[in-house]
């Protein structure tokens, strides 16, 4: 009959194989929970993996975080002081007070200074001429001898410039001194330098190596963790059945990488807790946007691993190639330890394709200066599309496997 419509009884398997095929042509999100559930469960059943999603990165915040120091503090200090008198001592003082010197030793000769500085006894060695407090007392120029273990270049710049600030303090204490001891108006200075230093007051080298240690440890561990996932289905056999079922590419890829994100997200509020409570790193910007940005981040590092993971069939190679890829760009091209600006210019440009670059200059500014996306966007950009770009290659080498 013309417009009747049979009933739904007489032909519901016909219904439910049509509806099937529909959406097997499309995502499926139960496909794709599935994955979800079961990369839930290894991670859960294997002690060593959760131990080192989670564990390892609060372990190596805490050794790297007390251990990397540029700051120059207490530089071991011998002394040769031929003079031996109170203005000889009056300037020892000065080492020894200030918080950047710390006298160790004495010497009575050049064999002493010699000797300390190759044991690494100290790191610098101040002689006083027999003359020294005559020559201070008339108002003549009364020469010292600084010797400085060159063997570390950049603690030893610093050291001298430490040594020459405490003796400029001295020398202006003894000429004021001189000028009122003979009654004469004491000159003042032309010139008053005030330095002030923003976003890092105390000038601590934690304030500024924390934020990028973080982005650092959250990459390495990112990258490892999901490389193994692809590689350790191929060696235990089990793609083959995943190859098998209704399962697509896209759905494979986000259900393996949704458990490490929601891991990677819990590292991330571990490591802003430490930076809080164990380290004392002030955060001046806003916590939305860091943990916003490294959604970004986490997404396109784990994406890397991801394609590690798919190209390398291999859970050894991909962990080594994961670390290899990682670790070292983002210790070195990421600007985490050593500043670009005074890097050679090919070095700076391989920097640009580092994505922990970005996050490091980021999450810097958010807790350093705290500065807004306003100000981070384009950081924030290139973050994303470098991110995109990982996620896409992963998808396209899986696609290719798969077929």
């Amino acid at each position: 009959m013309p417009g009747f419509i049979p009933p739904f009884h007489r032909f519901p398997f016909r219904i439910v194989h049509l509806c099937g095929s529909k959406k097997m042509k499309g995502f499926d999100l139960r496909r794709m929970r599935a994955i979800v559930r079961k990369e839930f469960l290894h991670i859960l059943r294997d002690p060593f993996s959760l131990g080192m999603a989670i564990g390892l990165p609060a372990m190596m915040l805490v050794i790297f975080g007390f251990a990397l120091t540029q700051d120059v503090d207490r530089v071991p200090l011998i002394v040769w002081d031929q003079n031996r008198t109170p203005a000889s001592r009056k300037l020892i003082a000065g080492f020894d007070l200030s918080r950047y010197f710390t006298v160790v030793s004495w010497a009575d000769g050049y064999d002493g200074v010699e000797r300390a500085l190759d044991t690494r006894l100290a790191l610098a060695a101040l002689v006083i001429p027999t003359d020294f407090a005559a020559r201070a007392d008339t108002g003549r120029a009364a020469p010292l001898q600084l010797i400085v273990d060159g063997s570390d270049a950049n603690t030893a710049t610093i050291a001298v410039g430490y040594a020459e600030s405490v003796v400029r303090a001295f020398a202006e204490t003894i000429s004021v001194e001189r000028q009122e001891h003979i009654g004469l108006p004491v000159a003042r200075s032309v010139i008053d330098l005030r330095p002030r230093v923003w976003f890092n007051e105390d000038l601590l080298s934690r304030n500024f190596i924390i934020p990028g240690l973080i982005s650092v440890i959250l990459m390495v561990i990112a990258a490892l963790l999901t490389s193994l996932t692809v590689a350790r289905e191929w060696e235990r056999g089990t793609m083959e059945q995943l190859i098998s079922t209704p399962v697509k590419v896209p759905e494979l890829v986000i259900g393996k990488l949704i458990p490490y994100f929601a891991i990677g997200m819990l590292d991330v509020l571990i490591a802003v807790l430490m930076s809080e409570f164990v380290f004392h790193v002030p955060m001046r910007g806003s916590l939305v946007l860091l943990f916003a940005v490294a959604t970004i981040f986490l997404g396109g590092t784990l994406s890397l691993g991801m394609l590690i993971s798919i190209t390398s069939n291999n859970q050894m190679l991909a962990s080594q190639v994961a670390i290899l890829t990682t670790f070292l760009p983002a210790f070195i091209l990421s600007g985490f330890m050593f500043s670009l600006m005074n890097s050679p210019k090919v070095v700076r440009v391989l920097s640009y394709l580092v994505p922990a670059r970005y996050f490091v200059s980021i999450i810097r500014g958010i807790y350093l200066k705290g500065v807004g996306l306003r100000e981070l966007w384009p950081d924030v950009l290139f973050l994303t599309l470098s991110g995109a770009v990982m996620f896409v290659i992963a998808n396209m080498r899986l696609r290719k496997k798969l077929i």
